[in-house]
């Protein structure tokens, strides 16, 4: 029987895995941690019965992956669930950019914006299908629609700054600007509006669900499929020298498989990897919030998502302080209440709330008090109903998961020239240029997110190799 070795247990990794026991291989997935999952891990971080995630908590690339949906993985309990609003972008004075998983229910709240919003995300709604499958490739393929591909790239290399001119109103720039900040990366540099376009195309075509009791139950799922098909998982297995089987596929930095196999590895593809810039990081504090919190704008209370930043202007004047290496005074949050569409996790009325900021690549401060200061612009009152809180700065993130490096969560910076050259320029950027092996991590093609993408196309490479 042919044998294979994934290292790391990430989205990717668990792809990976699930491809090659389907196709008959024995394949044993290495862990280096005691549980599995990489970003996928749930857990009661701050008092008893109450449920956080780890890393990972909205899902939209996941509902979205073509991958994901193939495997029916609600066959092993896996259950998304919705909140009433995707997402919502509040600005100072009460406002806020709302966004329903309805086109035209957003379009209706953005009022003024409102047409621009739908004729600019209508179409890419209508062939959402078509173009997730060719996101999530290679930049380098052959395109089965190449006509429609080449509408959405044009307009994807385009810095969000751009795209936003079309819209007046603070409430569609300032949520235009959320969904392109998950680049984690200045808005008036190119491919940023990519991100932008996407997220709005996820959120309008398939909403922005959680997973059923934690996104540890993703993972669950995962590798259910993986041991059903004869696989085996291993965990608290750290990986230091080149496993020995006929594929080995790494869910890991370039970092890591420089260090365990650089030597071996051709000239072609050592130079890329050692050049591979890591991007700036996150900090994360998980909340234990007596009531929610209590935002000024009634529609972020309903949200499963929040952005939190103010206006495009300010939320970009953050990212470019972060690039240069610098903390800003009012940073970029992300913050989600999963609690809101999966109730299960709360505590009474103790709801879990998970938030991080943008911050440089391995800051070493505290940034706990910017980050609830800049949620009490937009929620006074929000520091009173601290029940508890778990702080997880970029050295916490990396010791928790050797992929974040510095804290980088993206697999890597997201300037222009990393996303065309993830994480070398390739017809199959996934081989590492020796027989058997492959990188299959969130540095590869399509890059970060909770969908398998990447461990599905490595892993479909392998086999065919065979």
């Amino acid at each position: 029987m042919t044998t294979a070795v994934v290292v790391g247990s990430g989205p990717n990794g668990l792809a990976a895995g699930v491809v090659l026991a389907r196709a008959g291989v024995g394949v044993t997935v290495l862990e280096a941690e005691d549980e599995i999952g990489g970003g996928m891990r749930s857990g009661e971080l701050t008092i008893p019965g109450l449920v956080h995630d780890i890393c990972s908590a909205t899902h939209p690339t996941a509902v979205a992956s073509p991958f994901f949906r193939s495997l029916e993985l609600e066959r092993h309990g896996l259950e998304w669930l919705w909140p009433e609003v995707d997402a919502a972008h509040p600005i100072d004075g009460g406002r806020a950019g709302v966004m329903f998983r309805d086109l035209d229910r957003t379009a209706e709240m953005l009022d003024a914006d409102g047409d621009a919003w739908r004729k600019l995300y209508a179409p890419l709604v209508k062939n959402s299908d078509a173009l997730i499958d060719e996101l999530f490739r290679p930049i380098v393929h052959v395109p089965k629609h190449p006509f429609m591909l080449a509408g959405f790239g044009a307009r994807a290399m385009q810095p969000a700054s751009w795209i936003a001119r079309r819209w007046k109103t603070d409430e569609a720039r300032g949520l235009f600007a959320g969904l392109a900040a998950h680049a984690i990366h200045p808005l008036n540099k190119p491919t940023t509006g990519g991100l932008g376009l996407m997220f709005g195309m996820t959120s309008h075509a398939y909403g922005w669900p959680v997973a059923k009791g934690g996104s540890a139950s993703i993972a669950s799922a995962l590798a259910a499929e993986i041991t059903q098909h004869g696989g085996k998982i291993e965990t608290g297995h750290r990986v230091t020298e080149r496993p020995q089987a006929d594929i080995v596929m790494f869910d890991t930095t370039p970092d890591s498989v420089l260090k365990i196999v650089g030597d071996e590895l051709p000239g072609r593809v050592q130079r890329p990897f050692k050049k591979w810039r890591r991007g700036p990081g996150v900090f994360k504090v998980d909340f234990a919030v007596d009531g929610g919190v209590p935002w000024t704008n009634e529609w972020a209370r309903k949200a499963g998502t929040v952005h939190v930043a103010g206006t495009f202007e300010q939320l970009n004047a953050a990212e470019k302080e972060v690039a240069a290496g610098r903390m800003p005074e009012r940073p970029f949050l992300l913050v989600c209440q999963q609690y809101l569409a999966d109730p299960g996790r709360s505590v009474g009325d103790v709801h879990p709330v998970w938030a991080y900021a943008h911050v440089p690549q391995g800051y070493t401060g505290d940034a706990t008090e910017a980050l609830i200061a800049q949620i009490e612009r937009f929620a006074p009152g929000f520091r009173e109903r601290i029940v508890a809180q778990a702080v997880s700065g970029p050295a916490q993130l990396e010791a928790h998961n050797s992929n974040y490096l510095g804290g980088d969560i993206a697999g890597g910076a997201n300037d222009a020239w990393q996303v065309v050259m993830r994480p070398r320029l390739s017809p199959n950027p996934y081989s590492l240029g020796i027989k058997g092996l492959y990188l299959c991590s969130a540095s590869t093609p399509p890059g970060a997110g909770v969908h398998g993408m990447g461990g599905f196309r490595a892993a479909t490479h392998a086999v065919a190799n065979l």
